[in-house]
Formats: structure tokens, C-alpha cells, sequence
């Protein structure tokens, strides 16, 4: 496959993060650049010139079908369902070209998005295990369906769900910098698109519900470990305001599936699980590069899917282009993505979670966190951490490196546009520079809110990150104190870091002495930058924006044990826990805390991508 690569070399062979150097302009992570260009690699076997296509007209939408009659209860004003009456709307599979074939046997699958495929999985006696009442509601799906005794076979795909089209999605990608080429749904089956009431479109998927033609040498199952964390994240991601594929349920087969977790020559048999994941759109950049790599005709179903894409969910890209309006709307739509990424990416920079496994195909076009595989929020602030050990070697995607894959991820997504003359040399390099721009806007207000600051301070930021590395300070908790220290400028020194008492352990008199100099500098700019703001005032807006509480890899951990012996209330626990994540919650508190030594063996602060 063709590649473009950021000029004048690729800055993502990995190297030391060198992270708090005062001359870059971006704090911790130094290898980010705006001026950024996109040329065609050297190692390209094919050539794509950079012309830009006019937009093909779209084909007419498809008529809503919300105003059919539903026997469908209303409860406080509000539809509420039954999972038979689901507005299901299948556009995915109606307007893009699909596979003829219907076996799932594992094969390449040339000039389609698509294979029909239904849900193998066996089961026995499924059970639900969780499930996500304000998910239910996106649906319009009533609470009461979850206590049907047929529910677990409806969503563990054991059963047809009535009106549902099944299949998997098509697409390859780039895994660890190299490209991959197909890929696509090895254990996920989408089982179509539901209006709700408000004309909102979401796509219900079952993960870890059998094989299908993208299932390589894989069984197409899924573990309740896997599937416990990726239910509990989603959730968990969308309680703290950061853009993410949700999840609706989450089920046990019943039967045993085969992993080795650690890929050591040792596996062995653990539950299996379905999650059902809710999102708008699974469309990935991966969606999109699979196409663009096999060229000639595969080239037109780029442009197909991107007007699918701009269509239904990015429509008003096209309502705000008049007739006449010469710009192209495919550029203004890899703009608006860009900038979704970068957005999403400084969100995750701000409550250090590090997703693990930034593949091109684990990019969602929508800027959601999807696929949650070995993901892990900091403990103590390492910005060198991965959680994924398959990632060890060279830690391309740590915590600190991630910014700079979103952008080499965006130039992927580019390239697969441009190779479909879908968008211009010019165009592509413009996504490039307004991701930098943006991630770097959305960054500066994101650290600007957490420390209570009434305008960005670069240095002291910087300062503060620094000191957070090399004392290993708590991540979370440490900003979570930093809203209790007085802004009062007379505060003895032996008093000014008592309020982070709990964060600041076993530094020795240098670094206490480090640490006094920059709070004593923190109060000062706090108290000159708004002097009629209280510190009670500043506290508020300080603990809205920074978490008491975050889905941290050992409560996962904790979790998952005693879930795999038949109790699943910690898992409805951390799932009520992580509905309110700014909130003291009484009662609560050791859940907030430092993580035990258990915490740090393999397979809890770190994991593969077994599941």
C-alpha cells in the first residue's frame, strides 16, 4: 500500500521521550509539529497524484420511518420499546456494496464493505451480567426488557433478534506502523441500526459472537475479562465526557473459551462473554484504507463510503454547502475528523488514559475511543507507560506518544482520500495542521481548567509535570488534592503541602523542597489571576473537572475475580461507582485509592490483546 509520510522523515520511529523540553511547543510531547507536509513514501510500490475530485452526488437518504406505528408503551412522555420493535434502518448494508458470499470462512473479501454473517456463538444458559439503563434509553428500549428470561439469547445472538440484519464490517489497517492489510471484524457482528425517537441513528453490535470471514485463525469468541473492561470503560469514558462507543449489556455464553493470556505456550479455558456495543458508527480509518490499497475499482467504494459517511453523520458538511459552493466537501470533511481526533486525544491526555493499541483500524471516523482492549489509566504519572505488553519493545503507543500517533493516524486516513482522488495534496496537509492546532487548543484548556488557572501557563505546567514524573506522583489523585491548597500567599512552608499530603509520598527534603517552590509559585498565580474568585469557588470548578474516581486496571482486576466465580456485584458496583466520577460518594473513598502491590503483577497493571 502506497503511504504518506510526515516530511522530512517518519518522527514516529521510537526514540527516548524526551518530555519536558522548554523549546517545543508542545509539553510532553515533543515530536508533534504543525508545519507538518504529507509526501508519497519512497517505499511506495504504486503512485497517487493529489488531484481533488469534484463531489459525486449523493444518493437520496433513505425516508425516515420513524412515523410508522409502534405498539410501543409511553412512559412519562417517553417511547419505550420492546426489543421486537426496534425502527431497525440497515442503511449500511442497503446503499454500500456487499459480499455475495454468506459462509464464514476466513478469506480475503475483495469490492465490498461487508459480509452477512449471523451470530454463531453456543451458549448455555446465558446470563446477563450488567446492563446500561441510559444506553436502554438512547434506544428507547424499555428498562423491563432486561428482566425477560429470553433477553440473554436475543443479545448474546443465540437467538434472532427479530428485524436485525447481521453482518461484519470490511476494513484493514496499519498495526504498529505497518501496514496489515485485511483485517475487519474477526469477532464482532453488527446486527444493524436503530432510529429512536429523536431520529438518532445507532448501530448494535455483538462482541465475541462467533467467527466470520475476517476471523483469520481466531474463534470469533470473546472472555468475561475482556469483555467486563470494555463494558465497564465505555461507560466509565462516557461518564467523564469523553467521546466513546457505548455498551448496552454485557452477557455470559456459558461456555468456555480457550485463551492464552499471555501468549507464553500456557492456555487455558476461561468464561466467555458478549458485550453489546452501541455507537452511531463503526467506521473506521481502517474502513477506508483497505479500499484505497487494492486500487482500480476498490477506489470508488472510498468515495462511496465517504459519502455515506458525510450523509448520515456528518450531514451538515453537505446542508451547509450551497449549489454553487465550489470547496469540496470530502476536505472539509477529513478537516471535521481531524479535529474530532484531536479533541478526543487531548480528553484522554487530561485524565491520563492510555488506550494501548492506536492501530489505524482502531480509529474511530466519529473521534470516539473504540475498542477497548489493553487500555490503562496512570497511576503514578509515567509518561512512558503502555499497558499493553505486546507494545514493551518500543512503547510506540505510551501515554506520551499518543498525540503524535493521532497524527500519523490522520495522515493514513488522508492518504486513503487522496489516493481516491478524493482530496488534494493541499487538503491533506490542512487536516494535518488543524489537528496539531486543535490538540494543542483543546490541550492548553483541558490543563488550564484542572489546575484552576484563569489562562494557560506553559512553564509552570511543565514544571508540574516534570516534578509528577520523577517522584511518581498519583495521576489522578494529585489534581484531585490540588483543588484543597489555599490560595493564600502567607502560607508557611511547613504548611503549604499538606493539602497533598496523600499524593506527595516518601519525597526526600530536595524534592519537598521542589515541591514547596512550585506550589508557593502555583498560589502565586492562582491569587494574582483572579482575586474574586474564593477558594471554595475555585475548588468546585476545579473537582468538575477532575475526577475522584477512574476505572483503574485493579479494580478491573477485582472485579473480573470474583466475576469468573459466579459474583458479578463489583462489576455493577464499579458500574454505579463510575456513574458519577467528580462526586465525592460517601463511603466510597477506597476506591479512589493508590493501587495494592497485587496490582502491579502481569496481566493487571498490563495485558496483551488476548481476549
Amino acid at each position: 500500500m502506497s503511504s504518506l509520510r510526515v516530511c522530512p522523515s517518519s518522527f514516529f520511529f521510537l526514540r527516548p521521550v524526551y518530555l519536558f523540553n522548554s523549546s517545543s511547543k508542545f509539553p510532553f510531547f515533543p515530536y508533534l509539529r504543525r508545519e507538518l507536509q504529507l509526501i508519497p513514501s519512497r517505499s511506495s510500490s504504486s503512485s497517487y497524484s493529489f488531484r481533488r475530485m469534484k463531489s459525486t452526488t449523493a444518493s437520496s437518504p433513505l425516508t425516515d420511518s420513524l412515523g410508522q406505528e409502534v405498539q410501543s408503551q409511553r412512559l412519562g412522555g417517553k417511547i419505550k420499546r420492546k426489543l421486537e420493535e426496534f425502527n431497525w434502518d440497515h442503511s449500511f448494508v442497503k446503499e454500500l456494496p456487499g459480499d455475495p458470499r454468506t459462509d464464514v470462512i476466513s478469506r480475503k473479501v475483495f469490492h465490498a464493505c461487508y459480509s452477512k454473517v449471523s451470530p454463531s456463538v453456543q451458549v448455555d444458559d446465558p446470563q446477563l451480567v450488567s446492563w446500561s439503563d441510559s444506553v436502554a434509553e438512547l434506544l428507547d428500549l424499555d428498562p423491563k426488557e432486561f428482566e425477560r428470561p429470553d433477553f440473554p439469547l436475543l443479545l448474546s445472538g443465540a437467538k434472532p433478534l427479530p428485524g436485525a440484519m447481521p453482518y461484519a464490517q470490511c476494513y484493514g489497517g496499519h498495526q504498529f506502523g505497518r501496514w496489515a492489510g485485511q483485517l475487519g471484524d474477526g469477532r464482532a457482528i453488527t446486527l444493524g441500526e436503530v432510529l429512536n425517537s429523536k431520529g438518532e441513528r445507532w448501530e448494535l453490535q455483538l462482541k465475541g459472537a462467533g467467527r466470520t470471514p475476517y476471523s483469520r485463525f481466531s474463534d470469533g469468541l470473546a472472555v468475561l475479562r475482556s469483555s467486563i473492561r470494555e463494558f465497564l470503560c465505555s461507560e466509565a469514558m462516557h461518564c467523564l465526557g469523553i467521546p466513546t462507543t457505548r455498551a448496552l449489556c454485557l452477557l455470559t455464553t456459558g461456555q468456555g473459551v480457550i485463551r492464552d493470556m499471555f501468549y507464553d505456550g500456557n492456555p487455558k479455558e476461561e468464561p466467555g462473554a458478549i458485550v453489546c456495543r452501541v455507537s452511531q458508527s463503526f467506521l473506521r480509518f481502517g474502513s477506508y484504507q483497505i479500499h484505497a490499497s487494492r486500487g482500480k475499482e476498490d477506489l470508488e467504494i472510498v468515495g462511496k463510503l465517504a459519502d455515506y459517511a458525510i450523509r448520515h453523520h456528518f450531514p451538515h458538511i453537505e446542508k451547509s454547502m450551497n449549489i454553487s459552493d465550489t470547496s469540496n466537501k470530502y476536505a472539509a470533511w477529513v478537516v471535521e475528523v481531524a479535529e474530532r481526533t484531536a479533541t478526543l486525544f487531548a480528553k484522554w491526555q487530561g485524565v491520563g488514559f492510555t488506550h494501548g493499541v492506536l492501530n489505524t483500524d482502531n480509529m474511530s471516523i466519529l473521534g470516539q475511543t473504540i475498542d477497548y482492549g489493553p487500555f490503562g489509566f496512570l497511576d503514578a504519572f509515567d509518561p512512558s507507560y503502555t499497558p499493553n505488553t505486546t507494545d514493551l519493545p518500543g512503547r510506540r503507543y505510551c501515554f506520551a506518544n499518543q498525540p503524535d500517533i493521532g497524527l500519523w493516524n490522520i495522515a493514513q486516513f488522508a492518504e486513503a482520500l487522496a489516493a481516491a482522488q478524493l482530496i488534494s495534496e493541499k487538503e491533506a496537509d490542512h487536516a494535518m495542521e488543524r489537528y496539531g492546532d486543535k490538540f494543542m487548543e483543546e490541550y492548553e484548556a483541558i490543563m488550564t481548567k484542572k489546575l484552576g488557572l484563569s489562562k494557560y501557563n506553559k512553564e509552570m505546567i511543565s514544571e508540574l509535570l516534570n516534578n509528577m514524573a520523577v517522584d511518581k506522583v498519583d495521576y489522578t489523585n494529585f489534581f484531585r488534592l490540588l483543588s484543597n491548597v489555599e490560595a493564600n500567599p502567607n502560607t508557611p512552608d511547613d504548611e503549604l503541602l499538606k493539602p497533598l499530603k496523600a499524593a506527595l509520598l516518601d519525597i526526600g527534603k530536595e524534592r519537598k523542597e521542589a515541591w514547596i517552590k512550585w506550589v508557593r509559585g502555583y498560589i502565586h498565580e492562582v491569587s494574582g489571576s483572579d482575586a474574586t474568585s474564593s477558594d471554595e469557588e475555585r475548588k468546585g470548578r476545579m473537582d468538575s473537572v477532575n475526577p475522584k474516581y477512574i476505572l483503574r486496571n485493579y479494580l478491573c482486576q477485582s472485579a473480573i475475580d470474583v466475576a469468573e466465580q459466579g459474583d458479578f456485584s463489583e462489576v455493577n458496583n464499579l458500574l454505579r461507582l463510575m456513574k458519577r466520577p467528580y462526586e465525592e460518594q460517601p463511603g466510597m473513598e477506597k476506591y479512589a485509592g493508590l493501587p495494592p502491590a497485587w496490582a502491579y503483577r502481569p496481566g493487571v497493571c498490563m495485558l496483551s490483546c488476548s481476549s
